[in-house]
């Protein structure tokens, strides 16, 4: 039958681009490609289906389709419907004021960043798997509904532990599966001035330092921030001190 030749699955990638201007060549070199066969698939199809992902540099990974559906609700289809409120409420309460663009410090940028994605596509995505992300959404308002109980109640404590899992969990999380062994953090702060971010690239690449990601975390006043590099920790003791010799204040700790 027809059906057995279709193999579900997706590539987790892109950006809240849309058409052409998230165009890019590379788009799923090193990108998680979820492939999600049942016993019914053809084998071939899915063998032909894997090595096209792998011919494009993704990394695939195979999972049964209830666990994707629960997976994906969790880490994109709640995050967007969470950016998109939260981009919501701002916006209400900045009552289109200037002063709500200048109050946007990096962070609420990074976290409503995918608020800017094309609308049209997530209310068939949100259609096709209800069930996943109303299951997702609702431990999603009980986690916050647990929070608003910890800042009205005051609870330091209780609100510390859960800050201090967070981050925990947060830096724990992998660059890429493709790459193996231990990884380093490098953390310094930088001014907002043309050339800097070149600067600490050039730097590290005259060295052979690979740099597996980058991040930038802005301050809110918009003259200086923080550059998040990533690193095989191996390296990352020849970066720092390069970096301190170039006048820089790098942080190293291992993630």
């Amino acid at each position: 039958t027809r059906s057995e030749y279709f193999v579900a699955g997706h590539p987790m990638a892109g950006s809240e681009q849309d058409g052409l201007d998230g165009a890019d060549a590379d788009l799923f070199v090193g990108a998680t490609w979820v492939l999600t066969p049942t016993n019914a698939t053809n084998q071939d199809a899915h063998a032909l289906t894997r090595s096209l992902a792998i011919a494009v540099g993704a990394e695939v990974i195979e999972i049964e389709p209830e666990r994707h559906d629960a997976l994906v609700a969790v880490v994109s289809h709640v995050p967007q419907l969470a950016a998109t409120t939260l981009m919501d409420v701002a916006s209400e309460a900045g009552d289109g004021s200037a002063v709500l663009l200048r109050l946007a410090a990096g962070g609420f940028r990074d976290m409503t960043r995918i608020a800017a994605s094309h609308p049209a596509i997530w209310p068939d995505i949100c259609a096709a798997n209800r069930d996943a992300i109303v299951d997702a959404l609702d431990s999603y308002v009980e986690a916050l509904g647990a929070v608003r109980g910890m800042v009205a109640s005051g609870d330091r404590v209780a609100l510390l532990e859960l800050l201090t899992r967070a981050r925990n969990s947060r830096r724990a999380l992998p660059v890429s599966a493709a790459i193996e062994g231990p990884l380093a953090e490098i953390r310094t702060p930088i001014a907002d001035r043309p050339g800097v971010l070149a600067e600490v690239t050039t730097l590290a690449g005259s060295l052979g330092v690979n740099i597996l990601d980058l991040e930038i975390v802005h301050s809110i006043e918009g003259e200086s921030g923080v550059l998040v590099l990533v690193v095989p920790s191996a390296r990352a003791a020849s970066l720092v001190d390069a970096l301190i010799s170039s006048g820089y204040r790098p942080v190293r700790s291992e993630l």
